[in-house]
C-alpha cells in the first residue's frame, strides 16, 4: 500500500510533468478527473467562509473551482511544494484571486487553527510513504484547521466489484504509462502512476487512516463504480452537518455517502 518514493515524486512534479499535467490527466481519465474535482469542490464549499486551502494544488485546478464557490471575503490559498507547478497555476485566469504558497504539506507554515477548510485532490497517493507518515500528514492538516473545520479529499480508489477492478487494472497497465509517457515525455512518471493506482487503499481503509489523525464524522462517497472516492471529515467542537444522501450534489455525481 505504502510504496511512494518521495524524492522521486518531488523530481517528477518539479521537473518532468508540470506543463502537460492537466492535459494528460484529462485524457487518461476521459475527463472524469474534472468531474471529480468539481464534485469535491462543491461538497467542500458547504464549509464556512474565512480561510480555505487547496493542498498539493499542482496546477491549481481545484483552487480555481474553490475560488468560484467561496463566499465573499474568503481567502483561498493554493499550496504545493513544486514551484514549477505553482508557476503553471499562476497562469490561470482566476489566479489573482488565489494566494500561492510553496511548502511541503507535511510541515505547513501556518499557525494552529488557521483554516476553515482544507481540500486535497489526487495527491494522497503521492504522500503515501507509509501509513504512519500519512497519519502524521493528516494530523498536520488537523492542526491547522479551526474547530468545526472540514477536510475534503478526492483520490483514485479501489472498486469493490472485482470486474470493475479488473477492467481498471487492465486499462492502467495498457494505457497509463504508454499514453502519459508519450504526451509528457516522461514514461517514468506515468509508470509510477500505473504502479500506485492499483495498490492504493480502498475507501474504508483511507477513512480509518483519516480517523486516526483525529478527524470525526468521517465519511466517503464512491464515484463512478468506485474508481475514485471523496472523503470528508471534521475537526470537532462545532456542530456542522456533513453531506448526506439527500444533498443535491450527490444526485448529480451518483456518489454514495457512508457515515460513522
Amino acid at each position: 500500500m505504502a510504496d511512494t518514493n518521495i524524492g522521486f515524486v518531488r523530481s517528477v512534479f518539479s521537473q518532468q510533468v508540470p506543463a502537460t499535467y492537466e492535459m494528460v490527466n484529462h485524457i487518461l481519465t476521459l475527463g472524469l478527473d474534472i468531474a471529480w474535482r468539481k464534485q469535491a469542490a462543491k461538497i467542500a464549499a458547504m464549509a464556512d467562509g474565512g480561510q480555505w486551502a487547496d493542498l498539493c494544488t499542482g496546477t491549481g485546478e481545484t483552487a480555481v473551482y474553490l475560488s468560484k464557490l467561496a463566499p465573499k471575503d474568503t481567502t483561498v490559498y493554493a499550496i504545493d511544494l513544486s514551484v514549477p507547478m505553482l508557476e503553471q497555476a499562476r497562469k490561470k485566469p482566476r489566479a489573482r484571486r488565489i494566494r500561492f504558497v510553496s511548502s511541503d504539506t507535511l510541515v505547513l507554515p501556518f499557525a494552529d487553527e488557521s483554516f476553515d477548510l482544507l481540500v486535497m485532490s489526487f495527491a494522497t497517493r503521492n504522500i503515501n510513504q507509509s501509513k504512519d507518515i500519512l497519519v502524521r500528514t493528516f494530523t498536520e492538516y488537523y492542526r491547522v484547521l479551526k474547530p468545526g473545520g472540514r477536510f475534503v479529499n478526492v483520490e483514485t480508489s479501489r472498486p469493490s466489484l472485482w470486474v470493475v477492478r479488473r477492467v481498471r487494472d487492465l486499462y492502467v497497465k495498457l494505457f497509463v504509462k504508454s499514453i502519459g509517457g508519450a504526451i509528457s515525455g516522461s514514461s517514468m512518471a506515468y509508470g509510477y502512476l500505473a504502479h500506485t493506482i492499483p495498490r492504493f487503499y480502498g475507501p474504508q481503509e483511507l477513512r480509518d487512516i483519516i480517523r486516526l489523525a483525529g478527524f470525526t464524522k468521517v465519511n466517503f462517497q464512491r464515484q463512478v463504480f468506485g474508481l475514485a472516492a471523496i472523503h470528508q471529515g471534521m475537526k470537532g467542537c462545532k456542530s456542522q452537518p456533513l453531506v448526506n444522501d439527500s444533498h443535491p450534489f450527490l444526485n448529480k455525481g451518483g456518489g454514495l455517502s457512508y457515515r460513522d
